[in-house]
């Protein structure tokens, strides 16, 4: 066994000529002396040289778009803009449903007039933003129909007071 390991290592180290000949005149083109130990090492190298130039290649370039698992920069960024987005609408339909649900206590007498502002309201509902019902019911369109009366009433009464002051 110890003499098949000293054949082994001897046979790596002997040296050996790579001729190149030009078939026709057997001139003599290119020569080199190499041993296997040399030649192994060379492809190895020259193998994980190949290997790391590849992997830096896809790595940073655009081609790593096309290996399963790697996903496009533009398209990690669109989709980190969209949740930012999402997100702050979430907020705002939230703070309009407390706002609208705040108006419908109001309307409904459920809230003293005097505490009637955008800011009391958000904080009162900020946590009952659950299920609103936007149907009006028939006391609000009632109460709407009044509202419309005097406003005309008042609109009207405006406009007279206007043509009499010019006068």
């Amino acid at each position: 066994m110890a003499k098949k390991k000293r054949n082994f290592r001897k046979k790596l180290f002997i040296k050996n000529r790579l001729v190149i000949l030009n078939e026709d005149t057997f001139e003599e083109i290119f020569s080199l002396k190499l041993t296997l130990m040399n030649v192994f090492v060379v492809f190895s190298l020259g193998g994980i040289f190949l290997i790391l130039i590849t992997t830096f290649i896809i790595a940073f370039t655009p081609l790593r778009e096309f290996i399963p698992g790697y996903s496009s920069t533009e398209l990690k960024k669109n989709a980190t803009e969209l949740a930012i987005k999402s997100d702050s609408l979430e907020r705002a339909l939230k703070k309009n449903e407390a706002y609208i649900h705040g108006v419908q206590k109001v309307l409904r007498g459920e809230l003293e007039y005097a505490k009637f502002n955008k800011d009391s309201i958000l904080a009162a509902n900020m946590d009952e933003t659950s299920d609103v019902n936007m149907k009006a019911t028939e006391e609000e369109i009632k109460l709407r129909e009044e509202v419309n009366k005097i406003e005309k009433e008042s609109g009207e009464k405006m406009r007279s007071k206007n043509k009499n002051d010019k006068k």
